[in-house]
């Protein structure tokens, strides 16, 4: 039935009723995720502690040279994109369908003014620090994209590229995990051996219980556990390289990077929650005014 231009208000106010749940609870999660960020602290990288941590540097490239980003090859340490196609359809509707996307997932370094880490972006929500989107004849642009953004559709692919820039300030929020690098213990215990039967003399005086000129098996297991003690004893004198990587928290927590700083981090998640709930509200004026033309339809 058609009820002053609306057909299937029922199915209409159903919709909005679903709409606006899920609004609400994107609404809830984004004030969750606001406030979990207001109360991680920032903390210099050199004292964090494992576990969520909030942590702000500047990105640098983790190898010898930059990342270069595949559609502009402009150096970066992130980079994402998209390449789309133009299609119409049979009613000369146009639309763009994506033929090519690819996030980097190498590991990038974030530096403070004494210490740094490692960050792994696969699985973050990266806001970049620069964006581009332009237009071309082939699948893979000719060139960069032009100095200033264009809306002019200028060919059937459109190139969309994101970056975090060499240099880049930058707050990432995720967890923070460490280990040391204390080298390969049996690695080192050969190579100690190895050297102690360039001198067989010096072996025999050590280990030849017996004095019968040669090692039998007991002795042999003697001069092994010496030479693992000794392997030990330098491992712990040394220096011990501290690796640590933020990446994404296995609890769910929010795994973010952003070039805004700790306050535009957390002023995003705050806009993000109250955009929710103003969509949700409008849902809910759409369910109400569906269910009073179900109503009307229902008493005509």
């Amino acid at each position: 039935m058609d009820t002053h231009g609306v057909q299937n208000p029922a199915l209409i106010a159903a919709a909005a009723g679903v709409g606006a749940l899920l609004f609400l609870f994107g609404f809830l999660r984004r004030m969750r995720r606001d406030r979990l960020l207001a109360d991680t602290p920032l903390m210099h990288i050199r004292s964090a502690a494992q576990g969520y941590v909030k942590v702000q540097g500047s990105a640098r490239p983790a190898g010898a040279t930059p990342a270069a980003a595949p559609l502009s090859g402009r150096q970066c340490v992130w980079w994402d994109f998209r390449v789309a196609e133009q299609y119409r359809d049979s009613r000369g509707r146009t639309e763009w369908r994506t033929v090519e996307s690819a996030t980097s997932v190498e590991l990038f370094v974030l530096a403070d003014d004494d210490a740094q880490c490692l960050v792994g972006p696969v699985r973050a929500e990266v806001t970049p620090s620069r964006s581009n989107t332009w237009y071309g004849s082939e699948s893979r642009p000719l060139s960069g994209p032009p100095a200033v953004n264009t809306a002019l559709l200028m060919g059937s692919f459109r190139y969309t590229e994101s970056l975090l820039d060499v240099d880049a300030e930058l707050c990432v929020a995720g967890e923070l995990r460490s280990h040391s690098e204390t080298g390969d213990l049996p690695a080192a215990l050969a190579a100690k051996l190895h050297e102690w039967k360039q001198d067989p003399q010096r072996l025999l005086e050590r280990f030849d219980a017996d004095r019968d000129g040669q090692l039998n098996a007991a002795e042999w297991d003697a001069a092994r556990a010496a030479a693992a003690q000794e392997c030990e004893a330098q491992k712990l004198s040394s220096d011990i390289a501290r690796i640590s990587v933020i990446s994404e928290p296995a609890d769910g927590r929010p795994f973010l990077i952003s070039p805004r700083g700790p306050a535009g981090m957390e002023k995003r998640e705050w806009r993000m929650a109250w955009l929710y709930f103003a969509l949700g509200l409008v849902c809910v004026w759409v369910c109400a005014w569906a269910l009073g033309k179900a109503g009307l339809a229902g008493a005509l």
